[in-house]
């Protein structure tokens, strides 16, 4: 059987190739006096809240679960929309608004509506790696550029300038992001979308940790400066509805017919039950739920980036949200003889038992020195995991 060209330019997600392998080895050490503390996955320990949960089993016992229309429920969405103006003073029309199949929808579709064969598409090195698979799912291709820690690991709009060429088509960036938990500056910001805007090029920005945003001057969304940018979000992080799959993007008004019909024809419309389910996060009870939990995710950071540093696996530039900690593992890697952050994640979770995620899967600009870790865990493990990798250190 042949296999695609497309399919084959995919590399495996090493994230879940290096989740496999800790999911195997915790079932050998379970029942150990030191089972797997899993600091590898960006998913919130914390679940849906009690409204959300009770929202979505009343649509089941209601019968709510046949199809909405593929844009999703128009109460959702007028629910989005009133979050941005109350959230960040943003005026976002609901019908701009597209519910999706999770955030990797709604880059699948922005991909396949905005980007042709051969054309490219800048992105930062690191960054997420599904984000450049959408590119290439698409037939285009993902420029990665390298952006250093005195860059906040973003692009910045000399890099955008220098990086175009007669095949780019846009850029892709990510704020906060995935995974080092920096942001943009809304200035830089600024600067790069007039770079791209004035070539005739796409903006989409990946804001899925938007919520999730520990600094005033970065917590803000793109979507102030100009409607022509493209938005991507989430219910799975802020929200803690990861295995929910629910997602939105917001879109120029002209171009929402055309994700409208791929939606139709790619996904039909998304999760029934999700989407009731969602209506629930917006009440007020649920926000101050998220915004407690909020203030936990900080708090997680601000023990653990300090420990971390202390054991010289130094964080460059402090991440100003999301759940992140990407970590320089160089000194590290030559004091044990160790290669590189791959060799070292499988020897600190076969002899730590802390999983970790190497910088292999986010790029190529050093990332074989960095080591990723999520701080989306309790902070009795993130204390745990501290005191294991002081040991395994020593």
């Amino acid at each position: 059987m042949r296999i695609s060209g497309r399919a084959q330019r995919i590399e495996p997600f090493y994230v879940m190739e290096v989740a496999k392998a800790a999911a195997k080895l915790a079932a050998e050490v379970a029942h150990s006096e030191s089972p797997m503390i899993f600091l590898n996955i960006g998913e919130p320990d914390f679940t849906a809240p009690p409204l959300v949960q009770a929202a979505a089993s009343k649509a089941i016992h209601d019968g709510r679960t046949q199809y909405t229309q593929a844009t999703g429920l128009l109460e959702l969405r007028e629910r989005i929309s009133d979050w941005y103006r109350q959230r960040f003073n943003v005026e976002v029309a609901a019908n701009r608004i597209v519910v999706t199949a999770g955030a990797s929808a709604a880059l699948q579709m922005a991909c396949l509506a905005l980007i042709e064969s051969g054309d490219e598409i800048l992105m930062p090195d690191p960054s997420y790696p599904c984000n450049r698979h959408f590119v290439s799912a698409a037939d285009g291709r993902a420029v990665l550029v390298p952006a250093t820690a005195a860059e906040r690991f973003q692009l910045s709009a000399d890099k955008v300038e220098s990086a175009w060429t007669d095949a780019t088509r846009g850029v892709l960036l990510a704020s906060p992001s995935n995974p080092t938990g920096t942001s943009i500056h809304p200035d830089e910001l600024r600067r790069i979308h007039s770079v791209v805007s004035g070539k005739g090029g796409v903006t989409i920005i990946d804001e899925i940790y938007l919520g999730l945003s520990h600094d005033s001057q970065y917590g803000q969304t793109a979507l102030a400066l100009d409607e022509d940018i493209i938005s991507i979000n989430s219910f799975s992080k802020y929200f803690n509805m990861t295995g929910w799959r629910l997602g939105w993007m917001v879109v120029p008004q002209r171009i929402v017919p055309v994700i409208e019909r791929l939606a139709q024809n790619l996904f039909i419309c998304p999760s029934t039950i999700a989407q009731h389910a969602a209506l629930a996060c917006f009440e007020a009870e649920s926000i101050a739920e998220y915004e407690r939990r909020r203030a936990e995710f900080k708090a997680r950071r601000d023990y653990f980036i300090p420990a971390l540093n202390a054991l010289g696996l130094t964080v460059p530039v402090m991440p100003d949200g999301a759940f992140y900690a990407w970590a320089d593992c160089s000194a590290a890697c030559e004091k044990l003889g160790i290669k590189d952050s791959w060799d070292l994640s499988f020897e600190i979770m076969n002899k730590a038992h802390v999983a970790v995620t190497p910088g292999r899967d986010f790029g190529t600009a050093d990332t074989e020195r960095y080591i990723r870790f999520s701080t989306a865990s309790s902070m009795t493990h993130l204390h745990q995991a501290i005191d294991r990798l002081k040991a395994f250190l020593a």
